[in-house]
């Protein structure tokens, strides 16, 4: 999130770039999110502008710029360190590939902001203008946001056929801003729901991870279920189970496995059972359906691996397994998703914790022998090292072996 230095800078930025625009004739306002984040008294993270003067015109009265889509319209505006878009007004022709119209018109302040997503996201702002003409809302913007209400401009049914991934937008900004979705809006994101089908998995991942990693990501949740998109998110049959564990998880979520965190407690709030073949199935589901990176796959099963370890075996395990479990990545994710399923289990995991990690050697001692040493020794490297290296450590974490004399002839008694 911007802080509030860098949002007044990328404010002044905007401001400099529509009095250049006005001066050489143009109509020029803020646009878009950071005219909705405006009115709600929030720090917009950027600030767009539309204006009627054309993508040429645009790159003539700016010294920096870059044409990243000037076939729409779009020309970003480097002042300083800050970078504005900048997009001509515009009409929109048909979208035949359901992400982008096939070609735009350019226009004016009433088409551009008809053609737009929703209400909140169609208003401009006339930062030169005096109070009473400041706003300039053509499609019922102001009502809305009053209404604290995401409604489509137009028919929801045409804004949703144009883009489908417009349905996951709505539920997104509608749980950002604790706002509620139009009922015909709704009511159209139903009956679009399995158009998200068509839509690129990495795109749908994306807009996911936007929602789930946002504190808001239990209302998120609620929403995806109740309107059907779970479906076609998570690749399985519609259910509307509580949200019970997300709904627990603190608003900071710890490092960077905060996604799969995330998704592991969804999951388990409908219903995936810990210790079955379907935790497996379900992985490779999601790795393929949201595209997953191979970590963000590696740490979805670390953790629901890392939770079923903590819940059923913590009790059987040595202090050498129970100093690596309690020392791997996986673990203060997994202790955030125990804390939500079963807090005393948590607390009792965790006091445990905190009395190994006040033992001489804590939890994650450097190892007193490595595989130099034994070379060093005299030992030839082989397929024994590393088991040897390992039973080595565990005997160190368990107070067992001190120093690396002691490490050396535990580790001849190894046959190594």
């Amino acid at each position: 999130m911007a802080s509030s230095t860098d949002s007044a800078r990328a404010r002044e930025a905007a401001i400099e770039i529509v009095r250049t625009l006005r001066d050489a004739g143009h109509i020029a306002y803020f646009a878009g999110g950071c005219v909705r984040d405006e009115l709600l008294g929030l720090e917009p993270t950027d600030y767009d502008i539309a204006t009627d003067a054309t993508p040429d015109r645009i790159r003539s009265l700016f010294p920096r710029t870059a044409a990243v889509g000037a076939a729409f319209g779009v020309i970003l505006v480097r002042i300083g360190r800050i970078v504005v878009e900048v997009a001509t007004f515009r009409a929109d022709g048909p979208y035949t590939d359901r992400r982008r119209p096939d070609a735009v018109t350019f226009s004016d302040p009433v088409a551009d902001a008809q053609r737009r997503d929703f209400t909140v996201n169609a208003l401009f702002i006339d930062p030169s203008a005096d109070e009473a003409h400041r706003i300039i809302d053509h499609v019922g913007g102001i009502a809305d946001l009053r209404r604290r209400t995401i409604r489509a401009v137009g028919d929801p049914d045409q804004r949703l056929a144009e883009d489908h991934l417009r349905a996951l937008r709505a539920v997104r900004l509608a749980s950002r801003l604790d706002f509620t979705i139009d009922p015909h809006t709704a009511a159209a994101i139903r009956r679009h729901t399995l158009d998200l089908n068509g839509v690129s998995r990495e795109r749908i991942g994306e807009e996911l991870r936007k929602m789930l990693l946002h504190h808001s990501r239990a209302r998120a949740i609620t929403t995806l279920q109740q309107l059907g998109l779970d479906a076609p998110v998570l690749g399985e049959a519609a259910a509307d189970p509580p949200v019970q564990l997300a709904a627990r998880l603190p608003e900071e979520l710890p490092g960077p496995a905060a996604f799969a965190l995330v998704l592991a407690a969804w999951v388990l709030d409908r219903g995936l059972v810990l210790d079955s073949p379907a935790v497996p199935e379900t992985v490779a589901r999601l790795r393929a359906g949201l595209c997953l990176s191979n970590q963000e796959r590696d740490d979805l099963a670390a953790i629901l691996g890392g939770l079923l370890a903590l819940v059923s075996k913590w009790g059987s395990m040595s202090v050498a397994q129970r100093k690596r479990a309690a020392s791997a990545a996986w673990y203060p994710p997994t202790r955030e998703l125990l804390r939500a399923r079963s807090p005393e289990v948590a607390s009792a995991v965790e006091r445990v914790v905190g009395e190994l990690a006040r033992t001489p050697s804590g939890l994650a001692p450097e190892p007193v022998l490595t595989g130099d040493d034994l070379v060093a020794a005299g030992y030839k490297p082989g397929p024994a090292f590393r088991q040897a290296l390992e039973t080595v450590y565990d005997a160190q974490l368990e107070g067992r072996v001190t120093d690396r004399a002691g490490a050396l002839e535990l580790a001849r008694g190894l046959g190594i």
